[in-house]
This record gives C-alpha cells, structure tokens and sequence, in this order.
C-alpha cells in the first residue's frame, strides 16, 4: 500500500513539473498564436528573423525559399512586403507570396517579387511573416482569411470562434467578413493584405472598410501586372490591439496605422508603447514613427489603401532601435512612378 501511495506521488509531482515546464515553455497572451515566423531579407543578408536560425535561399531570379525551422503547421496565412529604394533605382516594384506548407519540423514559404509589367525582380529586398492560430478566445479580437480566386476560404480564424466568409463579387473584387469581432467605427484596427499566385505577378489591397459592433467589413481589390482587376487568391490579416501575427503580451510592442490619407480614425492608429505613431513626409517617400517599441527582432508589413492598382512597400528597412521605431513607405503607379497614395503599415516585435 505504500509502495503505491508513493508510486502515486511521484507521478502526481512528476506531472506538476512537467505541466509547469510546458506553461513556461507556452507564449503568453492566452496561447494566442500557436506559431509564427518573420525575417527581413536586405541586401543579401537574412536579419530581424524569429526563429533565430531563419534562412533565405534564392532560386529562380526574382523568387526566393524562406526556411522557418522547427514551427511547421499546416494552415496560416503569410504576408509579404517589398523593400525598395525606388527613387535612386526606379521603377517601384512589388512582392508577394508563391506558397507555404510543411517540410518536416519547418515551415516552407515561398516568395517572388516583381518590376512593373510583371517581370520577375532578382533585387534581394523584403519582408515576410507566416502566423498560424486556433482556438476560441473570445474576448479577443483577431481574424485572417487566406481566400481562394473564386471566393471562399482556404483558411480563415477568428478568435470569437465565427467563421469568417469571401465573396467574389466580380473579377478581382471581393468582400471580406470578420463576423462577431465587433468595435466602435467608422474603423478601428490595423489590416494587411498579400496577393498569392505562384504563376503570374498579382496585387491586392483594401479597397474600403468598414468596422461595427457586428464585425469587420472589407472590400478587397485584385490586379494583375497590366492592373487589370483580376481573380487571385491573398491573405488578409485583422488586427486589433496586437501584434500582427495575433499575440499581445508578448509581444508588449507593437503599433499600427492608416494613412487613408490623410491619417486615418483614431482606432486605427495604435501603439502599444505609448502614444499615437506619428506620420511624416510625402511622395516619394513618408516616415511612420512609433516611440519606444523598436526592440529586434521584429517585422514591418504594409498594404497599399485605395481602389485604383496603385501599390505600396518599404522604401528602406525599418531602423529598429531603444526609443522609436521608423518605417519609410513609398506608393507607386502600376507603371512604378511615385504616387501619393493611402496604405495601412504595422509594426510587431518578437519581444
């Protein structure tokens, strides 16, 4: 009897142990997200990566394999921003994602970029995020779709649990719900948008949005290099108070903001470190301030905002550091030539 009665503590404290290793081992923020990866690739060089050990292979000039080793899942969605200095090396240029899946423990992400006219760009300049959640939490509020050419979803989340809904309404449009993550309007949020099409050059952007208490409503529009409205698959990620890839403590730092233009409600600019970002300068270039969340590694994404093919990215990598944290975007015509245009940027640090 008390070889069993021992036999019994043993396991009890055993399973205690391991159960407190596995929290601690868990990220914070209510397991909210199961996994996710992000990486700048900039001259040639892999930096702001998480998983540390992150790589980027080139392969076919102007595509590239990203390697996130030890976070593989099926599912997620990726987005992806050009990295482009387009007023000493024009034209604009854009980038986007080919595919993602599972290769043992890692996560394959393909990506290509392109020069007006749709010609592949060997140019090594983006940044690129893959996130994946599940689960129901539901007094958080964050949603994705990865959303097939025709309509409907691949893959969608919602953290209320709701099933989120595509629609195409005609070549290249479509109307994306976020159902039951409701907050104050006209909007409020922060939104991303990547095209996915590992045949031909596409873009995508928000072509209008609308928040509720019911929800998140979203008109996305679809180009080909032509900008043509086009069918496509993307990925649109929502987020509210958190970070992109869906966490929020942690990270503790992260930002976003709408330049509609000009700025947008204030529900749509958010920084988790204090004040409001600050937006600054014009076309060519403007700079996108957040104070004091500037902690590597992390990860800039932006989307281009408007109904016409403009398009957006980077104009130079983000200047990470102790205090702010600056983004420099530049917009650009279907034929590449600067434009003043809206876009929504975030900012989400691993940290």
């Amino acid at each position: 009897m008390r070889l069993r009665r021992l036999a019994g503590l043993v396991a009890v404290t055993l399973a205690t142990v391991l159960t407190g290793t596995l929290a601690a081992a868990r990220p914070a923020a209510a397991l909210l997200p199961d996994t996710f990866g992000f990486a700048l690739w900039s001259g040639g060089v892999v930096s702001q990566q998480w998983p540390a050990a992150t790589t980027v292979s080139p392969g076919v000039p102007g595509r590239w394999t990203v390697r996130f080793p030890g976070i593989g899942v099926p599912g997620g969605v990726v987005h992806v921003t050009a990295v482009h200095d387009a007023v000493t090396n024009p034209p604009g240029r854009w980038c986007q994602a080919d595919s993602w899946g599972v290769a043992g423990p890692d996560e394959i992400v393909r990506v290509s970029c392109y020069r007006p006219g749709g010609i592949l760009d060997p140019q090594p300049g983006f940044s690129v995020q893959f996130a994946r959640s599940s689960g129901v939490f539901a007094a958080q509020r964050f949603g994705y779709v990865d959303a097939a050419p025709a309509g409907g979803t691949i893959t969608q989340y919602n953290t209320t649990g709701a099933a989120n809904t595509v629609t195409n309404v005609g070549a290249g449009l479509y109307s994306v719900a976020l159902p039951a993550l409701g907050t104050a309007g006209p909007q409020a949020g922060g939104v991303q948008v990547t095209a996915v099409n590992p045949g031909a050059g596409a873009r995508c952007k928000v072509a209008s949005w609308q928040s509720s208490a019911n929800g998140q409503f979203f008109r996305v529009f679809c180009f080909n290099p032509a900008g043509a409205l086009a069918n496509t698959r993307f990925t649109l990620t929502w987020q509210y108070q958190r970070a992109l890839y869906g966490g929020a403590a942690p990270p503790y730092k992260f930002g976003y903001l709408w330049n509609a233009p000009p700025l947008g409600p204030a529900l749509t600019n958010f920084n988790s470190g204090g004040p409001a970002g600050v937006l600054a300068g014009g076309p060519p270039v403007w700079t996108v301030s957040f104070a004091a969340i500037g902690s590597p590694p992390g990860n800039v994404q932006v989307t281009a905002f408007g109904t016409t093919p403009d398009f957006c990215g980077l104009h130079q990598p983000w200047t990470p550091g102790v205090g702010a944290l600056g983004a420099r975007i530049n917009c650009f015509t279907n034929a590449g030539a600067p434009v003043n245009s809206g876009f929504t940027v975030e900012y989400s640090s691993r940290f």
